[in-house]
């Protein structure tokens, strides 16, 4: 009989897949910890050589946490749309979690142009970008799929 688990994913796979993924949205949350305490922070990404880039604003301090240290960057599409809304592509959903160290970078003109338009404003300040380089050790994957065939054959009570 057939089994019912899902087979793992490959690692190189998932890592492909993963950035498939986080290309499809342009923000998610950065997870990291401040005075031994959790926060999560948005910021928008770029895949940028196998390298998650993030743009975030400087005058929230964030970022001086992140500098040098293991963070968690997660991306998700739950608020894309509803299961089975917008075509077949739309009936899984899905989030991807990548963590590794950051560290803060200055990247080139064509990069920072390639983040595209920036907020005015974060919580009534003037918008100051930083960026960040994670290098992922460890990514993430995981699907909600609402259309999934099973595998085992139907069965009887009778």
């Amino acid at each position: 009989m057939p089994s019912a688990e899902p087979r793992a994913m490959e690692p190189q796979v998932m890592e492909v897949r993963a950035i498939e993924l986080i290309r499809q949205v342009r923000y998610g949350r950065l997870a990291t910890t401040r005075r031994a305490l959790p926060f999560l922070a948005v910021a928008r990404h770029l895949v940028i050589d196998g390298r998650v880039v993030l743009r975030m604003h400087s005058g929230l301090g964030h970022h001086e946490s992140c500098d040098g240290t293991v963070v968690a960057y997660g991306v998700d599409n739950f608020g894309a749309a509803a299961p089975g809304e917008g075509g077949e592509d739309s009936n899984a959903l899905w989030s991807v979690q990548f963590t590794g160290p950051a560290e803060v970078v200055h990247p080139t003109e064509e990069q920072r142009t390639r983040f595209g338009a920036a907020p005015l404003q974060v919580s009534g300040e003037h918008f100051e970008p930083v960026y960040l380089r994670l290098d992922p050790h460890f990514v993430t994957m995981h699907t909600l799929d609402f259309h999934a065939k099973s595998t085992e054959p139907p069965h009887s009570v009778i």
